[in-house]
Order: C-alpha cells, then structure tokens, then sequence
C-alpha cells in the first residue's frame, strides 16, 4: 500500500465534466496505476492512481500524488512526453485545465510546421 489515496468519484466526476465542456462531447476516462518518484532525492517507486484519456492524437495522465496533490503530462508517443512546468497542483480543476491548454497551444505549434 503506497498511502497515496485513491481518485475519489468527485474527483473523476470533476475531470470527465471539464472534458466534455472542453471537447464538446463525452470523454471516456481510465482509471489505472502509475509508479512514480515522489521526492526526487528518492529511487523509491510509489504506486499512485491515475487517470487516463485520449483526445484529438494525445493521450493525457493526471496522477493523484497525495492529498489535493496532482501530477500531469500530455503525450503524442513514448518519445514526444511534456509536462505543464509546474511540479505539483494543490487544485485539480487547475492541473487538468492547465494541462489541456498546454497541449491546444502545443498542438497548434505542431500544426504550423508540418
């Protein structure tokens, strides 16, 4: 047991509404487990929740990290992973509203050069 809570149904609740407010339509999320370093001083792996979705050529994960604390990233393939810049979120309407503009600009940057 990683002592990481698990993702509430509020929280869940809370992602798929921003979702289907962002794309206009309902969004299928997972939930799943990810193993991540919490303290970077650490080798130590803790197991935390996580959810999962893809949309539009990205996929998308928001790690619960502990109490009111998220982690997230956006990814188009193992090679191509970025992040929002900001470590942790105390809020996840923040994580998860910050991690989808991230990736609307990114993606339009990609569609500029192609």
């Amino acid at each position: 047991m990683s002592g990481v809570p698990n993702i509430t149904d509020s929280e869940l609740w809370m992602v798929e509404a921003t979702l289907r407010e962002r794309y206009g339509k309902p969004v299928e999320v997972q939930l799943a487990d990810v193993e991540l370093r919490l303290d970077p001083a650490v080798m130590e792996l803790t197991h935390c929740p996580a959810m999962v979705w893809k949309e539009q050529g990205a996929g998308f994960v928001v790690s619960k990290v502990g109490d009111n604390r998220f982690r997230c990233q956006f990814f188009y393939s193992a090679r191509e992973q970025y992040g929002t810049g900001k470590a942790e979120y105390d809020d996840l309407l923040d994580c998860v509203v910050t991690v989808l503009k991230l990736q609307a600009d990114h993606d339009a940057k990609r569609q500029q050069n192609q």
